[in-house]
């Protein structure tokens, strides 16, 4: 398998307008013999299909929702990060890029995550001039407040609904190009196969989710933008129907899978209430500027801190994170935070049902700057609380614990995005490129309308320019069929299975997130991880056996849909456990217990850094686990630290 990462020589400020200049083109005219497959209709793929279309290219457009404004990416709350320097306090593209590299714990690449730092600048221009109600300071210039591992204020934000606000923006473009016919959008269509022919990306095969119509596309390209596998945990922060069949699917026809092991635990979640649970809801990390985290400093305090929590006096309570990380405080980055927080709980300093809680306390912040000021800043945050919680955030502190939230790991991609499959693009949370082992917070959104709305212009016209336009393989080709075939054949296997089944899809997906919570969640050791991989391939096998599908092939079905997800999720979370069992060392969200130094993460830079990248073999067959070496000439290999 060739890892080869096509970065440009030269100086890193120059990387990027090297490549660009030296990145062949396709000329306009030729533009519109071009057709472009792109899955996923979020800030990434609904960014990179308009952005395609308004260049010349043919588009067609895939999500499962019914629109895309269903998208996961409005569920992002706090902001998106940018070196604009507005508040002049000592950012830069470079600090920026910096923060970026240490935050992942120095598992990314310094050309990618540069480049990704240097784009940001023009993101907010770009969403500024496309509408987008970012909050301004009273003088008209837009505001900026601060996140997680980072000491300057450079994240943009529209009160707590940045994410939806950012995807009305990219859907506005992208419905111009739907108008305007260059972009084709097929709503409730779920990619189930990718084909490629000759080695190279050809197509896709997809299900009709309302008619159950099995069917190809094809195209010169194709580019996943289809988000993280956090659900592959059951109980995330995710939408339910996020899942990774798109990127697993194309794995198994040849894509590479980097760093699965790479998830992140979010410190700033509500609580699990109960098993009837069937996802978390994520409090945005915004809040850590003006919530303050505290926990009992005496176990026997908890019971009454539970019931009245001004009941413990200040001297009583232990603000733990301003304590151990002096430095960052509150805005500690969010594995260090969510390791913290884990730690007092099993201290048995928790608070809440299960003492599986922390405060995120506002009293402070309302003290100095008055109820008014806090709801003018994060008012649909604390109404969403109150909603869901039935306790009023301005009277009493929040609740939050750790969960499942992003994912780093990601389909391989080089410089330009593209897989090791040619023709192969993979954009945003799909691939792995720019976060190491640790996104910091607001970062998620700047990555994914950089890959959409900058880079892969660039990247994905160089590949075209090397395909003759009658190169496009017709959907009557033989691999169409066969892969259409297979579809339909494991599609045929669930129902069979189905009709005779007894146990619910959910009990299985729910038996799996349990397994990979308790042993590959956000601590992990050998005997955990070597425990799952026995129990999953068990678990997978009475998935086939004794899963209840209801309903038939050919009409709406969710039952088969979620089915055909969570058969995904059984294979790939095999994957993800023997990742984290090989990668033998600390870094970021991947925390092995054994490899700790004062309950700090412990990296082993001699014979981890390095990028890993599984090969599927096929099933029952252990995957190969290739290497891409990571080189830092820019940024010096240190211990992580936020003291």
């Amino acid at each position: 398998m060739n890892l080869d990462a096509r970065i440009p020589s030269g100086p890193l400020a120059e990387k990027w307008t090297k490549a660009k200049f030296e990145l062949k083109l396709v000329n306009p005219a030729n533009k519109r013999k071009y057709n472009v497959i792109v899955v996923g209709s979020g800030l990434a793929g609904g960014a990179a299909a308009a952005t395609l279309a308004e260049l010349g290219y043919n588009v067609a457009c895939f999500c499962y929702q019914d629109s895309p404004r269903r998208a996961h990416s409005i569920a992002a709350q706090g902001g998106i990060n940018a070196a604009k320097n507005y508040q002049n306090d000592g950012d830069s593209v470079f600090r920026l890029f910096y923060d970026t590299i240490k935050g992942g714990d120095f598992r990314a690449r310094e050309a990618n995550v540069y480049r990704l730092a240097e784009v940001s600048v023009d993101i907010i221009d770009q969403c500024a001039a496309m509408g987008v109600p970012f909050a301004r300071e009273y003088g008209g210039t837009l505001a900026n407040r601060s996140f997680g591992g980072a000491q300057v204020s450079r994240t943009f934000y529209a009160r707590g609904q940045t994410g939806q606000q950012l995807l009305i923006g990219v859907y506005q473009a992208l419905e111009r190009q739907i108008a305007a016919g260059k972009v084709k959008m097929f709503n409730r269509t779920e990619m189930l196969d990718l084909v490629t022919v000759d080695g190279r990306a050809a197509g896709i095969v997809t299900r009709d989710l309302v008619t159950g119509k099995i069917e190809s596309h094809s195209a010169h390209a194709v580019v996943l933008a289809t988000g993280g596998y956090g659900n592959t945990f059951f109980l995330s922060t995710n939408a339910m129907g996020c899942n990774v069949t798109a990127t697993y699917r194309a794995h198994k026809r040849g894509a590479a899978f980097a760093n699965p092991c790479y998830t992140q635990i979010h410190p700033t979640c509500i609580p699990v209430s109960g098993d009837y649970q069937s996802k978390l809801t994520l409090m945005s990390e915004s809040l850590r500027n003006d919530g303050r985290v505290w926990v009992p400093k005496r176990r026997e305090d908890v019971d009454k801190a539970t019931r009245d929590p001004s009941s413990i006096p200040e001297d009583d309570r232990d603000y733990y994170l301003e304590r151990k990380y002096p430095s960052f405080g509150n805005l500690s980055p969010r594995d260090i935070a969510s390791r913290a927080a884990k730690e007092a709980c099993d201290d048995g300093r928790g608070v809440g049902p299960g003492g599986r809680g922390v405060y995120l306390d506002f009293r402070d912040a309302i003290k100095r700057d008055g109820e008014a000021k806090i709801a003018e800043k994060y008012g649909n945050l604390f109404e969403m609380y109150e909603r869901i919680t039935g306790e009023n955030p301005y009277k009493v502190p929040m609740r939050i614990y750790p969960a499942v939230h992003y994912t780093m790991g990601g389909l391989w991609v080089d410089y330009h995005l593209q897989s090791n499959i040619p023709g192969l693009f993979v954009l945003g949370e799909a691939n792995f490129s720019d976060h190491g082992a640790n996104r910091l917070g607001a970062s998620a959104l700047m990555q994914g309308l950089a890959d959409g709305y900058f880079i892969i212009s660039y990247t994905l016209g160089n590949y075209l320019a090397g395909v003759a336009a009658a190169s496009r393989v017709a959907t009557d080709h033989a691999e169409f069929r066969k892969a259409e075939a297979e579809v339909k054949g494991r599609i045929d296997r669930l129902l069979t299975v189905g009709a005779k089944g007894s146990r619910t899809v959910d009990s299985f997906h729910k038996e799996l997130g349990s397994i990979l919570w308790e042993h590959c969640g956000m601590a992990r050791n050998r005997e955990g991880l070597q425990k799952a991989l026995d129990l999953i391939p068990a678990l997978r096998e009475r998935f086939w056996a004794d899963v209840k599908v209801l309903g038939e092939r050919e009409t709406l079905n969710q039952s088969l849909e979620k089915a055909g997800r969570v058969a995904d999720f059984l294979e790939f979370g095999e994957l993800l456990c023997l990742d984290a069992l090989e990668r033998e060392e600390s870094c970021g969200g991947h925390f092995r217990t054994e490899y700790q130094v004062e309950g700090e993460a412990k990296r082993d830079d001699e014979k981890f850094t390095h990028v890993a990248a599984w090969e599927y073999q096929g099933e029952g067959k252990k995957p190969i686990r290739h290497v891409e070496p990571l080189t830092f000439e820019n940024v010096k290999l240190a211990t992580r630290s936020y003291k």
